[in-house]
């Protein structure tokens, strides 16, 4: 990756790893175009290595040269804490109570621009080193500091609680705000519409929010159609799919589009 001025081709590419996909999107950072943007599921039982060969091979982007790189660790093995009481030598003593930790670990973390959090995570270093050997250097950062940090800074002119809910295949992140300020995160297992329902109620619950006043927000892997959308609108009042016009007119694509690859977008 050459920085030099002469150099630049003022191309960015994003990868967004998790243990069972890949999303990545081609950015021109110079006309503010999304070139390219795609999503690659591995298959179940192959070895994470082989996968990420037949990503290289199936997409020649893979192997092209950036100006910027930046790979999203897509996992749950995270947690926000106040940067006040962040102690850098000890990062694995704030994820034992949400995840299992091992001996073995490695961790990492994110500053979360002027909110005084830093979220530290697991990255997944398997991806990471078959990344570095093919990439070069690279950033790296874990999705939800990037979703965290987008959802305050769209809470800015917000007066009431708000419960912003990120969906994919399988798990959910909720993000609870009262203006600028986090009040919750936490990532939940689904296998059906019922546990989803389950898990946000029981969270609005606990925050002392009625679902017949409070606003939740949807994004990710999420339409009006989705039956996930039928079974929460049927008990949370003012419930609505997360506005993203602003992405949709940044980078001219479609909104759902835009909801789906909101983590992916904003970095």
């Amino acid at each position: 990756m050459d920085n030099g001025i002469t150099a630049k081709n003022y191309k960015k590419l994003v990868l967004q790893a998790a243990a069972s996909d890949v999303s990545f999107c081609v950015l021109d950072t110079l006309n503010q175009e999304v070139k390219q943007l795609e999503h690659f599921p591995f298959i179940k039982t192959a070895p994470i290595d082989d996968e990420l060969w037949r990503l290289f091979m199936k997409f020649p982007e893979m192997r092209l040269r950036y100006d910027e790189i930046i790979v999203l660790h897509d996992n749950p093995f995270n947690t926000p804490v106040p940067t006040a009481l962040f102690d850098e030598s000890y990062p694995g003593s704030y994820l034992q109570f949400s995840t299992r930790v091992f001996d073995a670990d490695v961790y990492a973390h994110d500053a979360l621009g002027g909110y005084d959090i830093t979220n530290v995570y697991v990255p997944l270093m398997n991806i990471n080193n078959y990344l570095i050997d093919r990439l070069g250097a690279f950033e790296y950062k874990n999705t939800n500091s990037i979703l965290i940090e987008k959802l305050l800074d769209a809470s800015a002119n917000a007066v009431e609680k708000q419960v912003f809910v990120h969906i994919q295949p399988g798990h959910f992140e909720i993000i609870a705000t009262h203006g600028q300020r986090l009040l919750l995160f936490n990532s939940f297992e689904y296998a059906s519409p019922e546990d989803f329902l389950y898990y946000l109620l029981f969270t609005m619950e606990q925050l002392n929010l009625n679902p017949e006043t409070a606003s939740v927000w949807l994004l990710g892997t999420i339409t009006a159609e989705n039956p996930l959308y039928a079974m929460a609108y049927t008990y949370i009042r003012n419930l609505a799919l997360y506005d993203a016009s602003a992405l949709v007119a940044k980078w001219q694509l479609t909104p759902e589009q835009a909801l789906t690859n909101f983590i992916l977008l904003n970095t």
